[in-house]
């Protein structure tokens, strides 16, 4: 009895919180009624993205086409009026608009004429775009300062006789002979940009191989809404910038065998001069591997031998390597065999304790954790990535994650040792992320060791292989660098496996998984839809180091009222063939799922929280017709 009148306590306070937002029955109608509408509308197109890898200038065009969206609205808006050619034109100048309205003033191509028609093509285009939203939605993607005057033109008549039409002519006419039309133009181009993809899903790896994951980030930080699921490499940084030296250790290695030290020392002000003196003073120039390789990479295998010493549970005793090492015979011993080693410049190297770095090594170790702690733009960047990032997410009936539920050979998922709780599946992905949090918050040692775990164990769901780095570096024997993969990655192949993830994460069964991760080999006839359709690889395969290896440069995924398709592409040519030859990103699409009609936003998660909305507002317009609650205030 007591429980229950607690209840009713209950629902009698948050009834009148309610109330202080909607004060009246008529105010109760209208947002019922404004919620209803809502659920009827279209569902709002989603864009998949996964393993950008620093690769800016191909990310930024993507994001800029919406994976071919905006073409094809385009076309469906002018193919009856505008050549393959002029359509080209609209959309390299959507993509672009300030830079190619560069180009034509220096061609002299910018005239009047051009910018009014120009103008009442956009107008049209956004207006088309529109319809997909509500109004009220469509005035907030509106650029503050025009937003009047765009939201006039998005209601013109239809009749091109009408005076309401002449009325849009005149503004047109006075943007243009005020000087402003290139501002508009811009404005109409982000806010069509803006109304073409509703929200953005990035599935990890933005981080590393390529220079600009920072200039990634900073684009990312202005779009509209947008979630992130962190990949491998993405929580070695966020290891790096809360402190972890092993996670330091890998960004640096990375950085240096890649050739992107910019983002390091220019983009984050994290200064590599200590590391090049210590590598030009104690290594050998000339060798196979450069001194600064040599010198990090030494640094790195001492201090994952000591993370892994300290972590029994991470079951990594195998990568200890270093002590199997024999300068005497220039190899090392591994499962019994010596294999011939790359390079035996190994000048810090002590046999009775192979893992101790040396005073040297310690001095440049800790100067690179400070410089990269002390970043304020690394930091915001990081605070980003925890804002807006999660191991996993659920959403709209798919699960999205980087790389793999960790499973045994017989489809269970594999128990993990977390800490002396041993987790699996769903509860281990969640505790994965909340340790994630408490070492960029808490900074505990222990939390900074799972964050190098997460980047390369073998049971990490961002990873999912045993990682050989070690081998990689040093073993001139490419059969040591084969890197075996979780069980998932098989077994995902399988129907009945997806179906077992997807109820593990409380999603329905048919639904979808996408991962990135692991390049798709389009060359050798792979294909990114797998086990029915139930599972979508979408690794963009941005990075030029993967082309060779996918074929493409990599796929991106669209879901929209009508279906799910997948889109792959071509390499980008640059920005200058852009704007100089409106060269786009090919993409050939492939239609994975087709509804049968198309889905509104009743059908999505905001639908159903837009339905719990309506119930409490049922509930608050009960107890105002019950006398419960007063009504108060004027609407």
């Amino acid at each position: 009895m007591r429980e229950r009148s607690a209840s009713r306590a209950d629902e009698r306070r948050y009834l009148a919180l309610l109330s202080e937002k909607f004060p009246t029955c008529q105010t109760v109608y209208t947002e019922i009624i404004n919620l209803e509408a809502i659920l009827n509308l279209p569902k709002g197109t989603e864009h998949f993205m996964s393993d950008v890898h620093g690769e800016y200038g191909a990310f930024d065009h993507i994001l800029n086409n919406c994976s071919g969206v905006i073409r094809e609205r385009v076309k469906a808006t002018f193919r009856h009026e505008l050549t393959a050619t002029e359509q080209a034109d609209l959309c390299t100048l959507i993509y672009y608009p300030t830079e190619r309205i560069r180009r034509l003033h220096e061609l002299g191509q910018d005239t009047p004429e051009w910018y009014s028609t120009t103008l009442l093509q956009l107008i049209r285009l956004a207006r088309y775009l529109s319809d997909s939203y509500t109004r009220s939605k469509v005035r907030k993607a509106m650029p503050v300062a025009y937003s009047y005057i765009i939201d006039e033109l998005l209601h013109a008549s239809a009749g091109a006789d009408t005076d309401r039409h002449a009325y849009h002519v005149s503004i047109i006419r006075s943007i243009v002979d005020t000087g402003s039309a290139e501002d508009f133009i811009e404005s109409l181009s982000a806010l069509v940009k803006r109304l073409a993809v509703d929200h953005l899903h990035i599935v990890g790896d933005l981080y590393d191989r390529g220079p600009h994951a920072d200039r990634i980030i900073d684009r990312l930080m202005a779009y509209h809404s947008l979630d992130l699921q962190w990949g491998n490499h993405d929580i070695c940084w966020m290891g790096a910038a809360a402190g972890s030296a092993a996670c330091v250790a890998t960004v640096v290695r990375n950085n240096v065998r890649y050739g992107t030290l910019e983002i390091l020392e220019s983009s984050y002000g994290i200064s590599l001069r200590e590391l090049a003196l210590f590598a030009e003073k104690t290594y050998h120039s000339g060798d196979v591997i450069p001194t600064a390789e040599k010198a990090i990479s030494m640094i790195l295998f001492k201090l994952e031998g000591q993370l892994i010493s300290r972590h029994p549970e991470f079951d990594m005793a195998d990568r200890l390597l270093l002590d199997k090492v024999d300068l005497a015979q220039d190899s090392l011993m591994l499962d019994g065999k010596a294999y011939e080693l790359r390079t035996v410049d190994f000048p810090t190297f002590d046999a009775d304790d192979p893992y101790r770095l040396t005073a040297d090594e310690t001095a440049v170790m800790e100067g690179l954790v400070t410089a990269f702690r002390e970043s304020d733009r690394l930091r915001s960047h990081v605070d980003f990535l925890y804002e807006k990032g999660s191991m996993y997410l659920a959403h709209n009936g798919n699960l999205l994650f980087h790389g793999c539920v960790p499973m045994s050979e017989s489809g269970t998922f594999r128990r993990v040792d977390c800490a002396g709780a041993h987790l699996s599946g769903r509860a281990y992905m969640d505790w994965c992320d909340r340790t994630a949090r408490r070492a960029w918050h808490e900074g505990d040692q222990d939390s900074l060791d799972w964050m190098w775990y997460l980047w390369c164990g073998q049971d990490s769901p961002l990873s999912g292989r045993k990682v050989k780095t070690f081998e990689r570096t040093y073993l001139i024997d490419k059969t040591t660098w084969v890197e075996p993969q979780d069980p998932y990655y098989t077994l995902a192949m399988d129907p009945a496996t997806c179906r077992h993830v997807l109820e593990e994460f409380g999603l329905p069964r048919d639904g979808h998984i996408i991962n990135g991760h692991n390049p798709v080999k389009a060359g050798q006839g792979e294909s990114p839809v797998k086990a029915d359709g139930m599972l979508m690889v979408i690794d963009g395969g941005f990075c030029e180091a993967y082309h060779r290896v996918s074929g493409i440069a990599g796929y991106t995924l669209v879901a929209d009222s009508h279906g799910m398709r997948i889109k792959a592409h071509r390499p980008f040519s640059g920005l200058e063939a852009a704007l100089d030859a409106n060269a786009d990103i090919v993409s050939d699409d492939d239609q994975v799922v087709t509804y049968d009609k198309p889905l509104t936003i009743a059908n999505t998660d905001t639908g159903s929280r837009i339905r719990e909305q309506i119930s409490d507002l049922g509930r608050l317009l009960d107890a105002y017709r019950m006398g419960e609650l007063p009504e108060h205030g004027d609407a």
